[in-house]
């Protein structure tokens, strides 16, 4: 734990330092009360006040942003997404993130993508913005103790459960402390999955192998169609294989898996193009979690709400109804084509990167 006593001042180095390559500028951002006591808060608050198209408000003790206020709920949305709310991490319990990690990591929350599919869209309900916490040095503390608990079992963090935090790092550097803290621990490591490509910043850091880097990637008819706001696949690939150089861990998602005319052709460029981009960089360790598409009620109507025009595949009748691990049910999709789906992404890996792993298919 004595490197704990030493994190603040390697926080404050890392933010301080760096190009701001801003991908993502907010209309309004919100300070919560306290927050601009620490540097994280103070960086951001730098990078933008001169801006005037960004709006800067300070809230006071007993203000909390409970929603964003707009005509209709699409306006909400729209709005949400292009909102910053900087605070503290009131609670220190993390989440579970099965199954792809055993804790959730809360450096953020939120996404500026706007993919009609995404479940942020009902978890987050009323309440799309964007939030980073800034008391990284007691997150990454309360890291080490959940570390210190099962070791010598190795502990898997998931940095991007309920956010894309590439799009925040130019302001926080938190990804870059996180990576930098857990290239420290024995027994402890680090993962995180994004939609977006400005990972520069991440390159040079001395990660020791224990941050493995996820990009979300799918066919283009999916990406041009659902994944509003986002890279193409073309510059996720590029970005995939300059993390490769880098050394890191590189795993993919693919997801949602959905099943459209000629879906078998379009992964069949998509993994082609993946491969070429790859290169030389190409690990022998990559591994892949595939995803199919599904839906709750709730989600659906949501959806509708804020796509209205949507053209998502969410006819209940051509589904099978599953409870899931939290209680709820979804939409999925029928044994017959989930076995359709894991065959083809079993074979057509095999084909591209016999040394891959795939982690899981849902």
């Amino acid at each position: 734990m004595q490197e704990i006593k030493t994190l603040g001042k390697n926080i404050f180095q890392i933010i301080k330092g760096g190009k701001l390559g801003m991908t993502f500028i907010p209309q309004r951002v919100f300070f919560e009360a306290g927050s601009l006591d620490y540097p994280i808060a103070q960086k951001i608050l730098d990078a933008l006040k001169s801006n005037p198209r960004v709006s800067i408000n300070m809230l006071n003790p007993k203000q909390r942003i409970k929603n964003i206020s707009g005509a209709s709920q699409e306006d909400a949305y729209r709005a949400g997404k292009r909102t910053l709310v900087v605070g503290i991490r009131k609670t220190l319990n993390f989440q579970s993130c099965k199954p792809s990690a055993h804790y959730q990591l809360p450096l953020v929350t939120g996404c500026m993508g706007q993919c009609e599919y995404c479940y942020l869209n009902t978890q987050f309900g009323k309440n799309p913005y964007i939030r980073v916490y800034v008391n990284l040095e007691e997150i990454l503390s309360q890291t080490a103790s959940y570390i210190e608990q099962r070791q010598p079992d190795i502990t898997i963090f998931e940095g991007a459960a309920t956010s894309d935090p590439i799009p925040v790092e130019p302001y926080t550097g938190s990804l870059a402390a996180a990576i930098q803290f857990f290239a420290r621990q024995e027994y402890g490591k680090f993962r995180f999955v994004t939609k977006y490509t400005d990972v520069d910043s991440l390159l040079n850091l001395n990660h020791q192998g224990k941050t493995m880097i996820r990009f979300s990637i799918n066919a283009d008819h999916i990406i041009s169609n659902y994944e509003h706001f986002t890279p193409a696949l073309s510059k996720r690939l590029l970005a995939s294989a300059k993390v490769a150089a880098a050394g890191y861990p590189l795993g993919f998602i693919i997801g949602p898996i959905i099943l459209f005319d000629g879906w078998e052709t379009e992964y069949i460029r998509m993994f082609e193009a993946l491969k070429n981009n790859l290169g030389s960089h190409n690990p022998d360790n990559i591994s892949f979690e595939i995803i199919s598409h599904r839906f709750t009620t709730r989600a659906k109507n949501t959806i509708m709400n804020v796509y209205p025009s949507s053209t998502l595949p969410m006819d209940e009748s051509q589904r099978k109804y599953k409870y899931g691990q939290f209680g709820y049910g979804k939409y999925v999709y029928p044994p017959e084509q989930i076995g359709a789906i894991s065959a083809y992404f079993k074979e057509t890996i095999g084909d591209f990167f016999p040394g891959a792993s795939i982690d899981y298919i849902i």
